[in-house]
């Protein structure tokens, strides 16, 4: 089932792409510096407010993991530099990034689940909910080996202030990093912590912030699709 799942999911998950001219590319000095370091992701860990779309997935008893990560999907899709990556020594412009997470198991293991991305929140969250279940009723560890995702993880029970990733520094990854803790409840408000890790070579410490900006909008408006 293995082969056959991921290759079906290959399809899938085929989106279109720009490649960047490096020789034009205002961001190419930046590019060479930090692609050429040993660890290039930073990360910052911050809190932010989930009130409205805890509340949304609650009553429409959904997925208030899914719901998160639909909410941000949307926001990366909003900033040009979470949508680029580098494949094979190319850097390639994205027109949709896709989502995967850790799934975790009955038994106590782990595999990987792959959503494909919907803008329409209730539609999204109905498809990822059955891959989720698939997931968690199979046994392997089958894992998209694309770029055009973001790899999202949930450690519902932590309210964590920093956090780090496994890594093979032998294998090119670009792909976005995004982390959800403990969603903590205090005078009427949910509030939970957020990591988000990403390559140095194509996004900065401003790029980070217009993605938050954009994902506590759409926190906060979860009724709008």
């Amino acid at each position: 089932m293995a082969n056959g799942t991921m290759t079906i999911m290959d399809e899938r998950f085929k989106t279109e792409a720009v490649p960047i001219d490096l020789t034009t590319w205002a961001r190419r000095p930046v590019y060479e510096l930090f692609n050429s370091f040993e660890e290039p992701f930073h990360g910052v860990c911050l809190r932010v407010d989930c009130t409205e779309a805890f509340r949304f997935a609650k009553d429409a008893r959904i997925s208030v993991f899914l719901t998160l990560l639909h909410r941000s999907l949307m926001a990366a899709h909003q900033v040009e530099n979470l949508m680029t990556r580098i494949v094979d020594g190319e850097v390639w412009r994205y027109l949709t990034i896709h989502g995967g997470s850790a799934i975790g198991r009955p038994n106590g293991t782990i595999g990987f689940g792959h959503y494909l991305y919907q803008p329409e929140l209730l539609a999204f969250v109905r498809d990822a909910s059955r891959e989720l279940e698939r997931v968690k009723s199979t046994t392997d560890l089958d894992r998209y080996p694309g770029q055009n995702l973001i790899r999202f993880s949930v450690l519902p029970w932590f309210d964590f202030t920093s956090i780090s990733h496994a890594r093979s520094f032998a294998t090119q990854d670009s792909a976005p990093k995004i982390t959800f803790g403990k969603i903590t409840e205090a005078h009427g408000r949910s509030t939970m912590p957020v990591s988000i890790h990403v390559h140095h070579a194509l996004a900065d410490g401003l790029h980070v912030a217009q993605f938050v900006e954009h994902f506590e909008r759409y926190l906060a408006s979860p009724e709008l699709l």
